[in-house]
């Protein structure tokens, strides 16, 4: 396929998972999850695609614009999630001591407790746009991925397909800016209807800041910045391939 210049292209994913994940600001033993994913959450996938390391730059990355429609809300789902050593030490804390080491924590505490949220059954429509090439390497690499791909969370990895190829012969990247391509590709959270659907996607003149832009997924030097997104709504087409009948009770139906 041989781009124009003027025209712009798109990478379209299907972020589908029994779980996803996609953290926030989260105050200690509390782990959130948003409501559609993140921009760092993605930017993340495409370079655990590409092999690059936490500490491999990702500058090229952050250049992406992204769009994002919510197909399905999900559930959230509440895990009361406990840690302890297997050989019944106290746990480590945060502190080290002169020699680099983490200390123990004190007093003492055998069993650390966290509280994580997820997403269950939640279906989103993804639109990455940027440098036709760029776009180009990114597909080739998720269709092999390197490193595991995970939806937010290591334990969230995504349903097939995850990349979406436009149907026609100048596929498989999608025409189109972000707002276009995200009211063309079908529906894909499953009901019926035509409802319209929430999207939002980058826009400095947006209504929303959002910091959830990676400066480095390094973790020593993990940080953010913030990003600008405009909110709005779409009324895509219908799914092109058709629901199981009511007399078909298949429940992975939508997750094939």
């Amino acid at each position: 396929m041989t781009a124009t210049p003027e025209q712009p292209y798109c990478l379209v994913l299907r972020l589908a998972a029994p779980l996803q994940s996609w953290g926030g600001p989260s105050p200690f033993n509390r782990r959130d999850t948003m409501p559609e994913p993140t921009k760092s959450g993605i930017i993340g996938l495409l370079a655990a695609a590409q092999g690059r390391r936490r500490q491999d730059p990702v500058e090229d990355l952050l250049g992406l614009s992204l769009g994002v429609r919510t197909d399905r809300t999900g559930t959230l789902l509440r895990d009361y999630h406990t840690a302890s050593n297997l050989d019944g030490n106290p746990l480590l804390s945060a502190q080290t001591n002169n020699r680099g080491r983490q200390k123990t924590t004190s007093p003492a505490k055998n069993t650390y407790v966290t509280t994580r949220f997820y997403l269950q059954d939640a279906v989103f429509v993804a639109a990455v746009l940027g440098p036709h090439t760029l776009l180009d390497d990114l597909r080739t690499a998720l269709a092999a991925p390197l490193f595991p791909l995970a939806l937010g969370r290591r334990s969230c990895p995504p349903t097939h397909p995850l990349v979406l190829p436009y149907p026609g012969p100048r596929g498989p990247l999608w025409p189109g800016n972000l707002i276009e391509v995200l009211q063309t590709v079908p529906r894909e959270g499953g009901q019926r209807g035509d409802r319209p659907l929430p999207a939002t996607i980058d826009d400095l003149t947006g209504d929303e800041v959002r910091i959830d832009l990676p400066r480095s997924f390094d973790p020593l030097h993990r940080s953010y910045a913030t990003r600008t997104v405009r909110n709005f709504w779409v009324n895509p087409p219908a799914p092109t391939t058709a629901a199981p009948s009511p007399d078909e009770h298949n429940p992975f139906a939508f997750m094939e």
